[in-house]
């Protein structure tokens, strides 16, 4: 485990006006990656000690955390994250925590993955952090219970030992740990606050699942599919096309600034394996004065492969989901969209299955990890 970045510390108290002023942040060479953690792809915070002053749930959500002065309640100081009660000592002759007392929560990936990095954000948390955290991960098939989870013979493995974190900042660690993992232990000594938790890293989906499937979306992030690049990331990011389910606002989706040139915009995603590409959806859900005006598909068979066009340029509609069934199927480790000449989508779904070969790589990476 390395810290690409370290804060350590009290940050000032709130002085008033814009709260994010004097946030301390950095750029983490992992944020490109998936969260691991996002609500959207069914993650959850499943147990915690003690969420005396605000709730656990409140650590995935994926909106950054708010601060409102103003806002208390019967218990004290109202928080946008997970803060936790006050530690105290066994007598009066002994006030302070123990060294190995901490609170706990335990979170619920929403796929299985192996992670990269972690970011511990204490945003507005300024005198009222942990003193420092610890994140542990185990991998346990199915849907374990809290009182499973913590049964004595779960083997959990340390992704980032007890390391000092800084109040109202996020606190990004490098994980080196190339594992398969489906739950985290998120400890904070002795006690304090936590306003997000954002894991990053690589989806690790189970083979004997997507082989009972048969026929699914190659590219969807919960079966393993990324977003390689893109033209603009302007008004939000391109990972959001894969995202599960349709978009419910138009943010939702993948926006691009206007064009004032002769070019378009594109993605690129790398599917989930070498697999053959049956079916095509492409939906512009709520994108109505903006959405693309058309759209092609290509599709390339390993990194140095020729692209080949299977979806010819199709005019789309607003707020409309257009479907597609290919004349053949189309062999692709890696697929391109080309829209015109900007806009957007909200998803792009390309449904298939993985050849024997893509198949049997996906078998043995599932095998490598330890899944």
């Amino acid at each position: 485990m390395t810290a690409t970045a370290r804060f350590t510390g009290d940050a000032n108290p709130y002085g008033g006006g814009d709260p994010y002023a004097d946030y301390r942040t950095a750029d983490f060479p992992f944020t490109g990656l998936v969260d691991l953690a996002d609500r959207r792809l069914g993650a959850g915070v499943i147990a915690a000690n003690d969420e005396f002053f605000a709730e656990r749930e409140n650590l995935l959500r994926p909106e950054p955390a708010e601060f409102d002065p103003e806002r208390f309640g019967h218990k004290g100081k109202i928080m946008d994250g997970w803060e936790t009660r006050r530690r105290r000592g066994a007598s009066a002759d002994v006030p302070h925590p123990a060294d190995e007392d901490h609170d706990w929560a335990l979170v619920r990936l929403g796929v299985p993955g192996v992670v990269r990095g972690i970011v511990v954000d204490t945003a507005h948390f300024r005198g009222n952090y942990p003193q420092a955290v610890s994140v542990e991960a185990a991998c346990v098939p199915g849907s374990p219970s809290p009182g499973e989870l913590l049964a004595p013979e779960v083997k959990w493995t340390t992704l980032v030992p007890r390391t000092a974190v800084g109040g109202h900042a996020a606190n990004g660690f490098v994980v080196e740990a190339g594992q398969r993992v489906t739950h985290l232990r998120v400890n904070q000594h002795p006690d304090g606050g936590i306003a997000r938790l954002r894991v990053y890293g690589e989806v690790a989906p189970d083979p004997d699942w997507l082989a009972a499937l048969g026929t699914f979306d190659l590219v969807a992030l919960e079966n393993g599919g990324t977003v390689e690049d893109a033209s603009d990331r302007f008004y939000s990011p391109a990972t959001n096309t894969i995202q599960p389910g349709r978009s419910r606002k138009m943010d939702d989706g993948w926006e691009t600034r206007r064009r004032r040139d002769r070019g378009n915009d594109w993605i690129r995603y790398r599917l989930v394996e070498q697999a053959e590409i049956r079916a095509v959806e492409i939906d512009t859900a709520y994108l109505k004065g903006n959405s693309a005006g058309w759209a092609s598909l290509f599709a390339r068979d390993g990194e140095s492969g020729e692209w080949t066009e299977v979806l010819p340029r199709t005019r789309l509609q607003p707020d409309t989901d257009h479907r597609f069934v290919l004349p053949e199927a189309a062999l692709a480790t890696h697929v391109r969209i080309d829209i015109f000449p900007d806009g957007g989508i909200s998803r792009l779904r390309l449904f298939g299955s993985p050849t024997e070969q893509g198949a049997a790589r996906l078998a043995a990476r599932h095998r490598e990890l330890g899944g």
